[in-house]
């Protein structure tokens, strides 16, 4: 139970930085990742417990769609620098042309 007690303090830890701390895109990315890396270790710890050829199959396209969203936001981090000159949030403005 000391385990569930970690991992949902990692994912609310997550979730509350990206609400709290939304200066720089680096830090939301970083956020975020926090909370897919939770949400794996705690579908992969419950997947320990059944037994089932599709739990090893799901852990694996977790952890590829995170690694997808990751690679995507460092692109739109760099893309957003190019641009903006800096990963300040409060910079970008989608209404512009």
């Amino acid at each position: 139970i000391a385990l569930l007690i970690i991992i949902l303090s990692m994912f609310y830890l997550g979730l509350i930085g990206i609400l709290l701390n939304r200066l720089h895109f680096l830090s939301i990315l970083l956020c975020l990742e926090l909370l897919l890396i939770s949400l794996f270790i705690g579908i992969a710890l419950w997947n320990t417990n059944l037994v089932l050829p599709q739990n090893t199959t799901f852990n694996l396209l977790l952890l590829t769609l995170s690694a997808c969203e990751a690679s995507l936001g460092l692109s739109l981090m760099v893309a957003l620098s190019r641009t903006h000159s800096s990963d300040l949030v409060a910079s970008l403005n989608l209404l512009q042309h």
